[in-house]
C-alpha cells in the first residue's frame, strides 16, 4: 500500500514532520482529511489511482482483504509481514520490500477509522458559480463593497461648502443692498471672496499671525515625524504594508493556517542563521509530488513549482534541462547597515514569528504589517523581557543582574538592560 518514506534522511525528515501533528480523539471525516494529508497525502493519492512514493488508494477497499485488516496494516504493518500475512507479503514483495512507515503509538483505531472513512468518500465537484467571479487574467474579482472612497467623500464636502458659501454670501449682499436702499443709502460695491478675506485678514492681523505660527509648527512637527520614521527605510518597497506580487500564488492562510504547517519547516535556517531563508522548490515537492491540485487554482500554479524542478506530472520524472528557477520578491527588507539575527531573536530570545511578521496564518499573500524602523525597534527592545529562567544562554548574565538589583522589587530585566540598545548591537 505505502512504500518506505524512510529510505532517506529526507523522507525519514518528511515522516516525522508529518506524523507530529496527529492526535488521539474521536473523529470526524474531515479530521479524518485532516489526518490524512498530515500523515499520507505525502506517498499516496487518496482518490485517484496516481502512483507517488506509494501507490494510489482508488479501490483500495476492493483490493484489501475484508474486516480490520487495513487498520492493522496502516498501524503496524511489520507485525503483519512478519506474521506470515499473505497478502501483506505480497503488497511488501511488490514494492521492493520497501514496508512503510509502523504508524504504532502515533495512530489510534479511531484516527485510522476517519482516514478511511475520508478516502472512502469522494471529493465533492468544484462549486458553479452563476456570474462572473474572475476577471481577464482569471483573478478573483472582489465584491463591491458599496461604499464611498474618502477621497470622493472630501471632494463632495469641499463642493458643497463651497456652495453654501457662496449662496449665504448672496444673500448676504443682497439683504445689505436692500437695507440700504431703504436708508437712502448707496449700494455696497461689488467685492470678490478673495478681497474680503484680504480685508478680514487686514483688521485681525494678530489672530492671523497666531494662526500662522500654529500652522507652521504642526507643520514643523510632523516633517520631524515624518523623518523620525524614516527608519531603515531605504526604498519605497520596504514601507509598511508592502505586499508584492510572487511568481506564484502562494497561500501563508492555507499552508500555515490551515494545514498548519509550522513556519520552520519551510524557513527551516530560522533558528540556526540570521537569515529565515527561502524555501528551496524541494521542500514544496515533499508535498506537492502527491498533491498536484490545489483548491483555488487547481494545478495551474502547482504547474510552476513542477516547471521550476523539470517535473513532469505526467511521467513523474525530472528533466534538470527544463528547470526555471522562481525568483520570489523578498517582503522584509533592511539595509546593508542593519544586522538583524534571526536565530538570535527566534531561539534565544524566543520571540514568536507573529510579533514582528503579524498574523502571517490569516494572510493569503505575505505583507510586511510591522514598520520596522528604527524607533519600532528600540520601543520593543525597551519593553521586551529577557526569557532567562531556564535558558541556558544566559545563565551568567542572570546570576549579575540578580546581584546588581538584588533589593529592587519589581526589577524587570528587559533587552535594553543588558545592552539592547547599544548602537553596536544593531550597526557595525
Amino acid at each position: 500500500m505505502k512504500t518506505d518514506m524512510c529510505r532517506t534522511p529526507l523522507k525519514a525528515l518528511i515522516a516525522l514532520y508529518f506524523l507530529v501533528f496527529s492526535f488521539q480523539s474521536p473523529l470526524s471525516a474531515q479530521d479524518g482529511a485532516k489526518l490524512f494529508k498530515q500523515n499520507c497525502a505525502v506517498c499516496h493519492a487518496a482518490h485517484t489511482d496516481q502512483m507517488l512514493t506509494g501507490p494510489g488508494l482508488k479501490g483500495i477497499f476492493d483490493r484489501a482483504p475484508k474486516g480490520d485488516w487495513l487498520t492493522r496494516w496502516i498501524i503496524n504493518n511489520e507485525k503483519l509481514i512478519k506474521g506470515g500475512d499473505a497478502y501483506a507479503n505480497q503488497i511488501y514483495n511488490k514494492y521492493g520490500k520497501a514496508a512503510m512507515t509502523v504508524f504504532e503509538g502515533q495512530l489510534n483505531e479511531k484516527d485510522v477509522a476517519a482516514i478511511l472513512d475520508y478516502i472512502k468518500t469522494p471529493p465533492p465537484p468544484p462549486p458553479t458559480t452563476t456570474g462572473p467571479t474572475t476577471g481577464p487574467s482569471n483573478e478573483p474579482v472582489a465584491a463591491n463593497s458599496g461604499g464611498i472612497e474618502p477621497l470622493y467623500l472630501i471632494l463632495g464636502i469641499i463642493v458643497i461648502l463651497a456652495i453654501l458659501i457662496g449662496s449665504f454670501r448672496s444673500v448676504r449682499t443682497s439683504l445689505q443692498n436692500s437695507a440700504n436702499r431703504a436708508e437712502g443709502k448707496s449700494e455696497n460695491p461689488e467685492t470678490t471672496f478673495w478681497q474680503e478675506i484680504k480685508g478680514w485678514m487686514n483688521s485681525n492681523t494678530r489672530l492671523v499671525g497666531v494662526a500662522v505660527i500654529v500652522v507652521a509648527f504642526i507643520g514643523m512637527k510632523s516633517c520631524w515625524n515624518a523623518c523620525y520614521n524614516i527608519g531603515v527605510y531605504y526604498d519605497y518597497k520596504t514601507q509598511k504594508g508592502y505586499k508584492p506580487e510572487q511568481p506564484i500564488k502562494f497561500s501563508h492562510k492555507l499552508h500555515a493556517g490551515e494545514h498548519e504547517i509550522s513556519c520552520q519547516y519551510c524557513h527551516s535556517s530560522v533558528e540556526k542563521s540570521r537569515h529565515s531563508g527561502i524555501p528551496s522548490v524541494n521542500i514544496c515537492m515533499n508535498c506537492h509530488k502527491a498533491i498536484q491540485k490545489g483548491p483555488q487554482y487547481g494545478e495551474k500554479e502547482i504547474d510552476k513549482i513542477y516547471a521550476a524542478v523539470g517535473f513532469d506530472r505526467a511521467t513523474g520524472t525530472y528533466d534538470e534541462s527544463k528547470q526555471n528557477p522562481l525568483k520570489w520578491i523578498k517582503v522584509h527588507n533592511l539595509p546593508d547597515h542593519v544586522y538583524f539575527n534571526h536565530s538570535q531573536h527566534v531561539v534565544v530570545g524566543k520571540i514568536e514569528c507573529t510579533t514582528c511578521h503579524g498574523n502571517v496564518k490569516e494572510m493569503t499573500v505575505a505583507e510586511q504589517k510591522s514598520p520596522l524602523t528604527m524607533k519600532w525597534c528600540i520601543e520593543c527592545h525597551r519593553k521586551t523581557e529577557v526569557v532567562m529562567e531556564g535558558n541556558a544562554y544566559y545563565d551568567r548574565l542572570h546570576k549579575a543582574l540578580k546581584e546588581k538589583y538584588q533589593g529592587q522589587l519589581d526589577v524587570k530585566y528587559t533587552v535594553e538592560k543588558i545592552g539592547g540598545l547599544e548602537c553596536g548591537k544593531c550597526h557595525y
